[in-house]
């Protein structure tokens, strides 16, 4: 009888009958395999859960990449990080290569303070964009590894940051440590591009970068000494162009950025306002609660003002108040937009303020362009007049 059997089956016909069934039930087996898989790594509560939108941030770079077995590079910060080697990977992910948006925050206050400080006419000096372009990515990556090696039993216990390098095991504190000398390093390197006043106000950033993450430990406001951190290079922008400080303008502005990060930073940590009750550590929107969109709103007023002085003291011209009117529009619907009882759209929203950052940047520089327009004008006037 088994002999019959297989005989029908080994025939021409039979078998090109058969074979679609058999290739479909083999790709079938396949696709349960990778989705036994999958979801071994995705079980509710898990911080791999891929059906909670907010955590596939984490969730989405670790298998973007792969598809049964093939890997394909993207253009993305996550997929550059992929596509880096294996022993290499985690390095990058401690620096927070993968999530830019940090970067952005901590670079855009050092563009406002180069725009500003341009001469009338004149665009912004792109070395020195340059320059503090590389050294925000550098002091950003120390700062998160600073931030990891204070942090790591507090993340081994909040889904989101479970998964960060030295939480996990993927890299132990002593090679850390390396990692971070060898950041700093390099941030020194381009410290030492500037002049001497400017190397003496960067160097004294340090303190702030090395004690921001005991803050949140001791005290409800741990944003705000961020705020004073992130900030610094609304200072030394302006000096490295014009070699001091011109507290009139860079004062305000750097008032305004601390404010800024109240809001925006305010916002993220609703994120693991759960995570952070449990473990003990504090911050402002732990601090704020449900008054957390009427204390924004007065940190939009402060920093909104303070955008206001430093654009007069600057002398700055009509497409900088532009710009500020969209900021402050940018920022009314931030804060009544918001849910802050949603972490995905806490990070939206969060993450948005690039743009905003960006735009203005982008009426610093054509305001400043403007004023070489006015004073070719008043020039013309005063040349039909004295003929």
């Amino acid at each position: 009888m088994m002999c019959t059997r297989l005989l029908t089956l080994l025939k021409p016909h039979a078998v090109k009958r058969n074979l679609p069934q058999i290739c479909s039930a083999s790709f079938s087996s396949l696709r349960r395999q990778h989705e036994n898989i999958t979801t071994d790594f995705c079980q509710p509560g898990s911080c791999f859960n891929k059906s909670d939108d907010h955590k596939q941030r984490i969730w989405s770079p670790s298998l973007a990449g792969h598809n049964y077995g093939r890997r394909f590079f993207s253009l993305t910060p996550a997929g550059i990080v992929n596509a880096a080697p294996a022993s290499v990977q985690p390095y990058l992910r401690l620096m927070r290569l993968d999530k830019p948006i940090g970067t952005w925050l901590l670079y855009l206050p050092c563009t406002w303070s180069i725009g500003l400080a341009a001469d009338p006419g004149c665009l912004p000096d792109l070395r020195m964009l340059v320059l503090f372009g590389v050294g925000a990515l550098l002091m950003r990556g120390a700062g998160c590894t600073i931030n990891d090696m204070w942090d790591k039993d507090f993340d081994r216990k909040v889904s989101r940051t479970a998964t960060r390098p030295i939480a996990s095991g993927e890299i132990t504190p002593f090679r850390a440590l390396v990692f971070l000398g060898g950041q700093l390093s390099l941030a020194l390197g381009v410290l030492l591009c500037l002049n001497y006043y400017s190397i003496a106000l960067g160097a004294a950033s340090l303190s702030l970068v090395v004690t921001y993450p005991l803050m949140k430990r001791i005290t409800y406001w741990p944003q705000f000494v961020l705020g004073l951190t992130f900030n610094w290079g609304a200072l030394l922008g302006w000096s490295a162009v014009q070699g001091s400080c011109d507290w009139s303008v860079c004062l305000p502005l750097y008032v305004s950025g601390v404010m800024w990060t109240l809001i925006y930073d305010t916002i993220y940590a609703h994120q693991d306002k759960d995570d952070d009750l449990k473990v003990g550590v504090k911050s402002t929107a732990l601090r704020f609660q449900e008054n957390t969109k009427l204390w924004l709103s007065g940190f939009t007023g402060a920093m909104l003002s303070g955008l206001v002085l430093a654009g007069v003291n600057a002398d700055q011209t009509l497409p900088y108040y532009c710009a500020v009117s969209a900021v402050a529009i940018h920022l009314a619907h931030q804060i009544y937009a918001v849910d802050i009882n949603r972490p995905e759209d806490c990070w939206k929203k969060f993450a948005s303020n690039r743009n905003l950052g960006l735009l203005l940047f982008l009426g610093i520089v054509t305001g400043t362009l403007w004023k070489k327009r006015n004073d070719d004008q008043y020039e013309t006037q005063l040349n039909s007049i004295s003929n």
